[in-house]
């Protein structure tokens, strides 16, 4: 039996907007490149985190007035503040690990950028979104067993 396939036909390359920005060619190894192509990202980091927190604050809002026993929403601005700032914080961690990991490694690994830059928005939006939906949604199952009033 003869295992006779026809020629190989190109892949062809499919190239969006979420792919280019998930997915992006990494920074020249030099520190200089390396922050700069961080730092060209943190709008749009602090863009989609920030969204995911307008979501959770609606969520939370919503949840707030469900009967029984609506308590209300009220937002505390300082939080939300603070934790945008700590989330960049955390962003700045990206480029220190990737310099790190060149200057520890250099060309013996992979550049890291785009995985730490996925895994770190993953992780953010993640965040921002499951700590406040848990709030709420045990908060208003207490309110409907009576737990709490």
């Amino acid at each position: 039996m003869t295992d006779e396939q026809g020629p190989e036909l190109p892949v062809p390359i499919i190239s969006t907007s979420i792919g280019d920005f998930l997915y992006p060619p990494p920074a020249e190894r030099r520190v200089g490149a390396i922050i700069r192509w961080w730092e060209s990202r943190r709008p749009a980091f602090n863009l989609i985190v920030g969204g995911s927190g307008l979501l959770a604050i609606t969520f939370a809002a919503v949840g707030s007035v469900l009967p029984p026993n609506a308590p209300g929403f009220r937002i505390i601005f300082l939080p939300v503040i603070l934790y945008g700032v700590l989330a960049n914080i955390c962003y700045s961690l990206g480029p220190a690990i990737e310099i790190l990991l060149d200057k520890i490694w250099g060309r013996d690994v992979l550049p890291a950028g785009p995985a730490l830059f996925r895994a770190g928005l993953t992780f953010s939006v993640g965040l921002t979104l499951v700590f406040p939906t848990i709030i709420v949604i045990v908060g208003w199952v207490l309110r409907v067993l009576g737990v709490v009033g």
